[in-house]
């Protein structure tokens, strides 16, 4: 057998980016109350088990191929994967898979503590299809913001090395809308009780995601010299973010807290996420102070406006997405000489290719989460009852609990009751729980 060094470092990057997955899950269900924690890592492990099965049947033919009016590709040019048997191809389709699992796992942190779970094992394939596989295709795969793309044409060539757009404005769009469509939790911004329950979880959650996004900004280096420049820039960027995160907290706040570094590393990883191969170093400690600051701020206005963003997608990955795109018009290095950002004497248009991503983006991923998730909440509905959630949804969706309590003498455990079917004991017991497991 033939293997290439890129070969191999591309399968390493596949795995490093699968496994922030479940770094994800542990991340949400660190911040989430003891009695949800469970349900937030099943909604990870569930997008990673739809989303692989839908990327090889007709998810990566619809981000590469033969297109459809530059907006999606054919979904039957490689379905099943049958023509890329026995070509290398196999590995960029793997390495691509895991891109679409954690941009849908992420879209759940902003419902957390409320939603069914089989609501959101139906939003999955429906979200992966109608708007990320086309999102990818137009900027990645030869669509209309591709190079030599309609919209490229009119509006300059974009850039996304690794998913400022198609990952990180996607997802935090679909949790805007999403959160507004299934309402604020029960008691939001006044039930203390709704605070992280495992900080532990949440650090150990947010070292995964780092070690991960060296495979997600590196996989796709073509040269020794790019890949050193992307190794450095996703370790500084979240770095410098973490400091001027924590520096924000405590002016506002008076404390530097470790949900305050976590969040802050994930705000730099989001923002070096579009331009970690076409910045400087120097530019990537900039744009790490200025996310990590600004999402600190951003997170907090969702009490402004009555947003109940559960886990903060909507104030870190959008808002960081936003900040790393649009960054690149001002701080993008030119390429032998020639474009670059205002900074480097490039004009205006790489901003306004910047500006018509985000536009396309938000406006893809807002119409089509709106459609999708408002024809499931007025079917099957996708927010559990009053009771339900006041019980908690690790009990009422999955029958179980993340901790023991009850055998502490904590709290009501409903699966040592003595049933023989925990699901219906799980049931009757809601309203017991309610009353007897008071904590959070």
């Amino acid at each position: 057998m033939e293997i290439s060094a890129q070969h191999v470092w591309l399968m390493m990057s596949a795995a490093m980016v699968l496994l922030m997955t479940p770094g994800l899950g542990l991340f949400y269900g660190g911040m989430t109350r003891a009695k949800a924690a469970l349900n937030m890592i099943m909604m990870s492990f569930i997008s990673a088990g739809i989303v692989g099965v839908v990327w090889v049947l007709w998810g990566y033919s619809m981000t590469t191929g033969d297109g459809v009016l530059g907006l999606f590709g054919n979904p039957f040019t490689s379905f099943g994967l049958q023509n890329l048997m026995g070509s290398p191809d196999l590995i960029k389709a793997g390495f691509s898979s895991t891109f679409a699992i954690i941009t849908v796992a992420l879209i759940s942190g902003a419902i957390a503590d409320r939603a069914k779970f089989g609501a959101w094992a139906l939003f999955v394939p429906l979200w992966i299809t109608v708007v990320y596989c086309p999102l990818a295709y137009m900027i990645w795969g030869g669509g209309l913001l591709s190079p030599g793309g309609a919209l490229t044409a009119i509006f300059g060539q974009v850039i996304d090395f690794a998913g400022g757009a198609v990952v990180e404005i996607s997802s935090g769009t679909a949790a805007l809308v999403l959160a507004l469509i299934v309402g604020q939790r029960h008691g939001f911004a006044k039930d203390p009780n709704h605070r992280p329950h495992n900080v532990p979880f949440i650090m150990l959650g947010a070292a995964i995601l780092w070690f991960g996004w060296f495979g997600f900004n590196g996989g796709a280096a073509t040269t020794a010299e790019q890949a050193g420049l992307i190794w450095v820039n996703t370790l500084v960027t979240p770095a410098a973010a973490m400091l001027s995160w924590l520096v924000t907290e405590k002016i506002r706040h008076g404390h530097p807290t470790s949900l305050g570094a976590a969040s802050g590393v994930v705000a730099g990883l989001v923002a070096i996420t579009p331009s970690c191969a076409n910045i400087s170093p120097v530019a990537a400690i900039g744009l790490g102070l200025v996310a990590g600051a600004a999402c600190a701020v951003f997170v907090d206005l969702k009490y402004r406006f009555g947003l109940d963003d559960s886990l903060d997608v909507v104030g870190v990955h959008l808002g960081a997405g936003l900040i790393g795109t649009l960054a690149l018009g001002f701080i993008a290095l030119p390429v032998d000489g020639q474009g670059g950002g205002l900074f480097y004497g490039g004009g205006v248009q790489q901003l306004i290719a910047q500006t018509a991503a985000v536009v396309v983006t938000m406006l893809l991923s807002g119409l089509g989460t709106l459609v999708i998730g408002r024809a499931i909440n007025k079917t099957i509905g996708f927010r559990v009852s009053h009771e339900a959630e006041t019980a908690g949804v690790d009990l009422s969706e999955h029958a179980e609990s993340a901790y023991a309590f009850g055998e502490l003498g904590a709290g009501f455990n409903p699966l040592r009751s003595g049933s023989a079917d925990p699901h219906g004991t799980a049931g009757n017991a809601v309203g017991q729980r309610a009353k007897e497991d008071s904590f959070a």
